[in-house]
């Protein structure tokens, strides 16, 4: 008998099939969530684009229900809008969204920051280590999507050091929603070598364990970014 195509429609409880589970699924989506949403912070998808779910199953080769729910967390996430009767688009960008996140951000990660330069233990200064060196590399071969990658693991390390769980969630929804003028406003070689230089400065705080310090620190790199996006043309 034929198999059915997507593996995302099978059901768990189908007696043939035992190693078949939600997390299959659920891992489907999670690609599906990732590939899109890749594309709409690299503008590989446009600012005000309309597509639909059939283009997205296409684009991504993934089957439609992983799609589906990959389409309605990016909804959820401000990242794409439902346009009714008409399909999707891809959410415009906003000087004034990114100027609020920075707000917020601004507030929340100077007293991660804070946490973190008091519970890093050597395995978490060690992991921002790496990351550190590996932002010289994406910096000398100018790989903006590199360093934006690395850009955002630094900043999930140091939510991670602070041991606190709902403040690290907090700050992966405002840094993801972040990322499209990231890549918008940070995309000249110079402003790569700018983020590195403002994340050793930070991690070398934390190494320290000077809690101001790295809240001075932080809030420099932020407000750097903000600094940057009003000197930037608007998109």
């Amino acid at each position: 008998m034929t198999q059915p195509t997507d593996t995302a429609a099978l059901s768990p409880n189908r007696p043939d099939l035992p190693g078949r589970s939600a997390e299959s699924a659920a891992s489907l989506a999670e690609r599906a969530y990732a590939l899109i949403q890749r594309d709409i912070i690299t503008l590989r998808l446009k600012p005000g684009a309309a597509l639909n779910e059939a283009d997205l199953v296409a684009r991504t080769g993934i089957g439609r229900t992983p799609v589906h729910q990959a389409v309605h967390r990016l909804v959820l996430e401000g990242q794409l809008s439902v346009m009714p009767r008409k399909g999707l688009m891809v959410r415009p960008l906003s000087l004034d969204d990114i100027l609020a996140i920075a707000d917020v951000r601004r507030v929340n990660e100077a007293y991660c920051a804070e946490l973190a330069a008091r519970h890093a233990s050597a395995d978490d200064l060690a992991r921002m280590r790496a990351l550190l060196d590996a932002g010289d590399a994406c910096v000398a071969a100018c790989d903006v999507e590199g360093m934006m990658d690395l850009d955002r693991a630094f900043h999930q390390a140091i939510a991670a050091a602070a041991r606190n769980a709902v403040l690290a969630e907090l700050l992966r929804g405002l840094h993801e929603r972040s990322l499209r003028f990231w890549f918008v406003a940070l995309s000249e070689p110079h402003h790569l070598a700018d983020v590195q230089r403002e994340h050793l400065a930070l991690f070398e705080r934390l190494a320290a364990r000077d809690a101001a310090g790295a809240r001075a620190a932080v809030e420099r790199h932020i407000e750097s970014f903000r600094a940057t996006l009003f000197r930037h043309p608007r998109t």
